[in-house]
């Protein structure tokens, strides 16, 4: 039986583009649904029995019976099915590294998500970043380049192949580019990596085909 994976909009939706590469990433065969955010039909659908083990949030990943929400949850469900080697690096200290930085993406970076949500339909002129904000974006280019430095040769990506680390940063990637966040060039080039990763390529494609506009993370902007 195919996983089942429920996610929001490709455009604005920064776990659910989280949880789907896991999945991708895993290489088992899954189906996917799409649940339109803060549409008419929102809390409504919220309350359906597919998204009450996760409180209505999405993403949530269904193995059956059993049900698997939270981004990180779902990369080490994953784990455990395929092998811990397709999502973390096999040497110890990147292993941990690769671990931290995961889980401080998790639960930080709160300027950087209020003020820069996630939305890949523009691309805004940059503008001056908040105090907040910058030291944000210092922190996060400051472990790319100690993954990239210590663990990060063997590949473009933060710990040489792509796997969790780069999955969780992944919508990063996605703000920086949107709202024009000047990056050294390392950094810059790992984004243009991920990127171009084939799994990026095809949710960008997937966004780039979705009509819905969520009025609350849009603002006039240049495309």
């Amino acid at each position: 039986m195919a996983l089942r994976l429920f996610i929001g909009n490709k455009v604005y939706s920064s776990w659910s583009l989280r949880g789907w590469l896991a999945v991708r990433q895993s290489g088992l065969p899954f189906e996917e649904t799409v649940a339109p955010l803060y549409d008419d039909s929102w809390d409504a659908r919220r309350e359906a029995a597919e998204f009450a083990p996760s409180n209505g949030k999405v993403p949530i990943l269904w193995d059956g019976d059993v049900p698997v929400w939270e981004s990180l949850a779902i990369i080490d469900y994953l784990a455990d099915k395929v092998g811990a080697d397709r999502f973390w690096p096999a040497d110890p200290a990147a292993r941990a590294l690769a671990r931290s930085m995961a889980s401080e993406m998790h639960a930080g970076y709160q300027a950087l998500r209020q003020q820069h949500t996630m939305n890949m339909r523009h691309v805004y002129p940059p503008e001056p970043l908040t105090p907040e904000v910058a030291e944000n974006v210092d922190r996060i280019v400051a472990l790319w380049d100690q993954a990239r430095t210590r663990f990060g040769q063997g590949g473009d990506y933060l710990f040489g192949a792509f796997g969790a680390a780069d999955i969780m940063f992944a919508p990063v990637v996605t703000r920086f580019r949107t709202y024009s966040i000047p990056l050294p060039p390392a950094a810059a080039a790992y984004c243009d990596a991920v990127r171009a990763h084939p799994f990026m390529v095809e949710w960008t494609a997937g966004a780039d085909a979705e009509s819905w506009v969520i009025e609350r993370f849009e603002r006039n902007a240049s495309v």
